[in-house]
């Protein structure tokens, strides 16, 4: 016969496992930052799917996309809690390595979204093609200014993998397809629009023939447009941005970005959420979900598409 100490402990074991079983499950989704209209949206993607899937997701980021550091402890956080999946937008894709395997050697599925790591053992990967994205955008701006003329670029930050990856797509087909651009300059904003603007200026008074700007994100984009438009040369200068928000979507109206590549935010939010519940589920999941950006033109905000995509009423 069983001991009564013996029968208590196997009873609390099997309450524990039940209540474990029950209870709702929690995801962590950690965001580059939490202080950008594009990572809004992604949030509102994020809450869809906790509620679709009656899971708990927990929102949590640093204010800055510069702040690797805080990115870190946060992912050490949440492993600690023994959340039972998380999802990260990696603001450097070699600094959250060691974290993100130790989550993932504790038992934890992680899928990665947005911008990608330097590991392979992860659930699911979901982002924009970026490196395509950025081929677009080269495309785009060739159209713009005919094929010829001389381009600079407003980069994002280094070590970031989704921007590094647009801006080399842009490098590719510009140096490769179209011989009569001239790339003379890039610099970093460091995911900041006032230092996006400093970049940009610097570049506008080094290089006074310059007739052509590609900025990989939205931060990047906003300092150029600033940095353009307060030049007075929307009609001299060819904008070509990455992502929408408001502001963006206005200075699109109002010339001083001339095109915009536009990813899904809310739609990638949904699915790094999605990735990991199917998992939890027992199954198994796409490896690799690439969105494609799209062109976003001033006449291209009356299509009803265009118009759902950015969210305008």
């Amino acid at each position: 016969m069983l001991s009564r100490r013996a029968f208590s402990v196997g009873v609390a074991g099997t309450v524990v496992a039940s209540c474990r079983r029950d209870r709702r499950k929690r995801i962590a989704v950690i965001p580059k930052s939490t202080q950008s209209i594009y990572w809004i949206a992604v949030h509102e993607g994020v809450d869809q799917a906790a509620k679709e899937f009656n899971i708990d997701a927990l929102w949590n980021g640093a204010p800055s996309e510069t702040d690797i550091a805080r990115q870190i402890q946060i992912v050490e956080s949440m492993v600690a809690q023994r959340v039972d999946g998380i999802a990260i937008a990696a603001a450097q894709k070699q600094a959250l390595v060691s974290s993100v395997e130790r989550a993932i050697a504790s038992g934890i599925p992680v899928t990665v979204f947005d911008s990608g790591l330097d590991i392979d053992d992860y659930t699911a990967y979901v982002a924009t093609d970026n490196v395509e994205a950025g081929r677009l955008g080269a495309r785009t701006l060739a159209e713009l200014i005919q094929g010829k003329g001389v381009v600079a670029m407003v980069s994002h930050a280094p070590g970031s993998a989704s921007t590094m990856d647009r801006e080399n797509g842009f490098r590719e087909v510009i140096t490769k397809n179209y011989l009569g651009i001239r790339i003379v300059g890039e610099q970093f904003g460091m995911s900041d629009p006032s230092k996006s603007r400093a970049a940009a200026e610097n570049l506008l008074t080094a290089h006074s023939e310059i007739n052509g700007i590609f900025a990989s994100s939205e931060p990047s984009t906003l300092g150029a447009a600033l940095a353009i438009s307060s030049r007075s040369l929307n009609d001299k200068v060819t904008l070509v941005g990455f992502d929408a928000s408001d502001p963006l979507i206005n200075d699109l109206r109002g010339g001083a970005i001339k095109a915009l590549i536009v990813q899904d935010p809310h739609r990638m939010g949904y699915e790094a959420v999605r990735t990991v519940v199917q998992k939890l589920r027992g199954e198994t999941p796409q490896k690799r979900l690439d969105l494609a950006a799209v062109a976003v033109r001033k006449q291209d905000l009356e299509r009803p598409e265009i118009r759902k995509l950015l969210s305008l009423s």
